[in-house]
């Protein structure tokens, strides 16, 4: 059976860690490198319903977008992310992942969206350099869709996504040129602005976002963090399970956005 390094060496081939942000905490934050590995538990975060579906379905490791380990200075009881990791810790699952480093790569977060939404044409907008394959990467996504209005394109975003609901500005310019940004990528409505994208769909907008793309002419789209990123768990889990054939790998039942619209 693979093992824990086995898996994490596999994880660099999608999303090597030198893409990473310097701030960013990826790899194996959590666990025995050397632990084999029969079951596999995929979800964008590794919050208390994940964690303990993992351990319900016998998973020797959870594979997340998001880190274990954030802004923590002691793994103890005393915060909810410190008894995650001590469950983990304490049932042998080990916690890997892939950050900023999923978000840049080829096939990664943002090409799992911008497919998600239906694009056409899509490609990286502005690279930061090109792969082992040669393949460009970079952050923000960017593509087409047959001319429509943006209120039923807001719709067709809240479909596609299962969003329970949306916030946007109308840019007042029908949509088609598109650009899309997983997770809190609203800081950079001006570089899609300049690049002549009519549309921008992120999460996390704050309000002077929302006024200054309607400014620019933007149709600004903040379709919720989770529904943004959690496209590319199916295809993370995918790819695992094609490169490890005797390995179960689960995706998340479980975990899910914890924020509600009344």
């Amino acid at each position: 059976m693979p093992t824990v390094n086995d898996i994490h060496c596999f994880l660099q081939t999608l999303a090597p860690e030198d893409m990473a942000e310097d701030w960013d905490h990826v790899g194996l934050l959590c666990g025995r490198s050397d632990r084999e590995v029969r079951r596999i538990l995929v979800a964008l975060d590794p919050f208390r319903a994940a964690c303990e579906e993992a351990k319900d379905r016998d998973c020797q490791l959870l594979l997340t977008h998001h880190a274990a380990i954030w802004e923590l200075n002691a793994v103890n009881d005393q915060t909810e992310q410190g008894r995650c990791l001590l469950f983990l810790i304490e049932n042998g699952i080990a916690a890997l992942n892939a950050h900023t480093n999923l978000d840049v790569a080829p096939g990664g977060v943002n090409d799992c969206l911008a497919a998600k939404l239906g694009l056409e044409e899509i490609h990286v907008i502005h690279p930061a350099g090109t792969d082992a394959q040669g393949r460009p990467y970079g952050l923000l996504r960017g593509g087409t869709v047959p001319e429509t209005a943006a209120a039923d394109f807001v719709q067709q975003v809240k479909t596609a996504l299962r969003c329970p609901g949306v916030r946007y500005v109308d840019g007042g310019r029908p949509v088609c040129r598109v650009a899309v940004g997983g997770g809190g990528c609203s800081g950079a409505l001006q570089e899609v602005a300049d690049a002549g994208y009519d549309t921008f769909v992120t999460a996390d907008c704050k309000y002077n976002a929302f006024h200054d793309a309607q400014a620019l002419g933007v149709t600004l789209i903040d379709a919720g963090h989770f529904e943004t990123e959690n496209p590319v768990c199916a295809w993370l889990a995918e790819k695992v399970a094609a490169a490890f054939p005797d390995v179960e790998v689960f995706l998340s039942q479980r975990h899910g956005d914890c924020i509600k619209f009344a």
